[in-house]
């Protein structure tokens, strides 16, 4: 392989949440006032957490968001957790291919019980070990800042310019560029618009995949 580590988002790479989550919450802003689509939202909101995410939606409505959206949005965040959600087409597969030795991780900007579960869900948490981590909970500063990456290639130990890694969000795609690994933009999910792709080019990934076949033909 041309790489030493490969480093995984998690929503919208490995599983298909983006587009069910931003729904929810544009449905949820379009019955308080504020009419939102799932591609307003995915625009908008794609890959932030925290209070970044909270500012967000603060300043696409104007205003403070109202008490119960933290609780629509654990509402729909417990029954994921049940019922799990698919994968992304193919990545299942690549996942099972990957040589063994090889060093990978998960750098998402979602909780470790979220993304642990649903590996579970998945089938394939054995594949990760401990190395799962969140930007909510390792690093001060979440994506767009490139910390939650730089902090997972410490973890396994190898070189950031000797990564690769997957994202597909805007401001993961930010956060990834800036922290000197080379990047692939993955097009893979059902959330990604026709423009996705060059939204992605505009932020300085190294290249672009459509589809899991894709990855492995680039970084074979």
């Amino acid at each position: 392989m041309k790489f030493d580590a490969l480093i995984f988002d998690f929503d919208g790479v490995l599983l298909e949440s983006e587009y069910a989550g931003n729904r929810q919450i544009a449905d949820y802003l379009t019955s308080i006032g504020h009419p939102t689509s799932p591609e307003d939202s995915m625009a908008n909101f794609m890959g932030l957490a925290g209070a970044d995410f909270l500012g967000a939606i603060e300043s696409w409505i104007g205003r403070a968001i109202p008490d119960d959206f933290h609780a629509a949005r654990a509402v729909e965040d417990r029954r994921a957790l049940e019922e799990g959600l698919p994968a992304v087409a193919g990545a299942i597969r690549f996942i099972e291919n990957l040589p063994a030795t090889l060093p990978r991780a998960i750098a998402s900007s979602s909780s470790t019980e979220w993304i642990t579960r649903h590996l579970e869900h998945l089938g394939v948490r054995h594949a990760f070990g401990d190395k799962i981590f969140s930007g909510r909970e390792h690093v001060d500063r979440g994506k767009p800042a490139p910390d939650i990456y730089l902090h997972a290639a410490k973890a396994l130990g190898v070189d950031m310019g000797r990564c690769v890694i997957l994202e597909d969000s805007p401001v993961g795609v930010t956060g990834a560029v800036a922290s000197g690994a080379w990047v692939i933009g993955l097009c893979a999910g059902t959330h990604c618009a026709p423009d996705h792709a060059d939204r992605l080019r505009a932020l300085g990934v190294q290249a672009i995949a459509t589809d899991f076949e894709e990855v492995a033909r680039l970084i074979a």
